[in-house]
């Protein structure tokens, strides 16, 4: 069987809330394109009806998967979806939706071309971010700012949770991987440097989930810590192609 030419996969950690309605509105996406698709639902280490919710919908719905990950941990989930999927292009997409789903067209063929990973940015030239509240853009920047200034100079909005990857790099970045948290971003993006792979950022359209579980302060000082540790890994020779 050939493999689909697009593979979601959606990251869900207690999120039978959102969820339902996330899954509706990528299914109907889904159902009016013309190239082939798949979307793979990768809960993790839920204490709600999660698992339960995706289940039924994948029940009902053609190429809905669904992994259960025992592991909490974002990066966890990502990584075991994105190395179970079959698609061409492999696009990580929040259970929140806060990028409307029609706006993944712009990181695909022939929208566009010549990247090996395509990132979803809010600072981009012409993206547009609607109800956020300063104290959370501010604190966004300010992580940014670290980021950019200890490990991925020049990319503006590594931590907005849509990216696209090519299939044929997938292996190489996501077998090296070490994060398992919410940095695992930052980890991965490291090695699409190290490896010298086209990263580009696309602007989209982004709205504030009042219901986000990112924590500016906290998630600054893990942010921090982790970026140590992706120096100390890449010091001790765990990203390299031999390793």
């Amino acid at each position: 069987m050939n493999p689909p030419f697009l593979s979601i996969i959606i990251p869900a950690h207690n999120e039978e809330n959102r969820l339902p309605l996330t899954l509706e509105r990528v299914f109907a996406f889904l159902q009016e394109q013309t190239y082939t698709a798949e979307a793979l639902v990768v809960e993790n280490a839920s204490a709600d009806r999660t698992l339960q919710i995706a289940r039924d919908f994948a029940a009902s719905h053609p190429n809905f998967f669904v992994i259960h990950e025992d592991l909490r941990g974002k990066g966890n989930a990502v990584r075991r979806g994105i190395l179970a999927a079959r698609g061409q292009y492999r696009f990580i997409c929040d259970a929140d939706l806060s990028m409307p789903i029609e706006e993944v067209t712009k990181f695909l063929p022939p929208a566009l071309t010549d990247f090996d990973i395509a990132i979803a940015s809010r600072e981009a030239r012409g993206a547009v971010r609607y109800d956020e509240p300063p104290y959370r853009h501010i604190g966004g920047r300010l992580i940014n700012f670290f980021i950019q200034l200890f490990i991925l100079p020049g990319l503006n909005d590594t931590q907005c949770g849509f990216k696209c990857f090519r299939a044929e790099i997938v292996p190489a970045l996501f077998e090296r991987q070490t994060l398992s948290g919410w940095s695992f971003d930052v980890e991965i993006l490291y090695l699409a440097r190290r490896q010298k792979l086209r990263v580009r950022e696309i602007p989209i359209h982004w709205y504030f989930d009042p219901d986000s579980k990112v924590k500016a302060a906290r998630d600054a000082l893990r942010m921090m810590s982790d970026i140590f540790r992706i120096h100390l890994n890449a010091w001790r020779g765990k990203y390299d192609s031999t390793s």
